[in-house]
Order: structure tokens, then sequence, then C-alpha cells
């Protein structure tokens, strides 16, 4: 019988072993300055700004510059309005707000790597 029960508590405890090693598999995050990613700034980037930055009235015609709210104007009011910054894409205005004060506005990595991306790619109208 206490052949048994030690046979049992070994079973017992090399279950609890292999559970407790039991390791997660994670997926490396994309590196932010890997290869940066095709973004389309028309299927992209504009409408993506339309829906976070102008939806709570912020920057639409006559409120804070850049004016967002027009998506055929609003290329051209962040690139030549000096918010972006291609020579040096995290020195952009557009890539440190989203990433600070206005970070509550875009929350998502993912469509903060898609500024920052587009921004690397030389801000193309595309």
């Amino acid at each position: 019988m206490k052949s048994q029960y030690k046979k049992l508590a070994t079973l017992i405890l090399l279950g609890f072993l292999i559970i407790g090693c039991y390791e997660d598999v994670i997926s490396p995050e994309r590196d932010p300055d890997g290869p940066p990613q095709s973004v389309s700034f028309k299927n992209d980037l504009a409408p993506l700004l339309k829906a976070k930055c102008t939806a709570v009235g912020c920057h639409v015609n006559g409120a804070h510059k850049p004016y967002l709210e027009d998506e055929s104007l609003s290329f051209r009011n962040l690139t030549s309005g000096g918010f972006v910054n291609t020579l040096l894409p995290k020195e952009s205005i557009l890539y440190k707000q989203v990433n600070g004060a206005m970070t509550e506005f875009i929350p998502s990595k993912a469509d903060k790597q898609l500024i920052y991306d587009w921004i690397r790619n030389g801000a193309p109208n595309n």
C-alpha cells in the first residue's frame, strides 16, 4: 500500500513539475526601427487621422493646426506646415505629439507605427 502511495505521490509531483515548466510562447514584437512598412497616406493615414483627430473637434478648420478634416488637404497641411521631418522622423512634431500629448487619442502602437513608418518612407502622398 505504501508503494502505491509513493507512486501516486511521484506522479503528482511530476505532474506539477511539468505544469510548472510551461512557458508562454510570446511572438516577438516588430522592431519599431526595423524596415518601415509600406503606408498609403490616402488609404491608411488620412482616414486614421480624420477619425482620431477631428472626431473630437480638435483638428478641424478654425481649431488647432494642422487641419485634418478635409482629407484632400490634410497631406498638404501636414507636410507644408512643418509637422513632418523626413530626415529625422522622431523629431517630427506629428511623431512627438502622437507619442506624447496626443497619445490618448491615438493609443494604439500599431497606429503610431503607421505614422512613424509613413514619415520614415519620406511622407509620400500616395
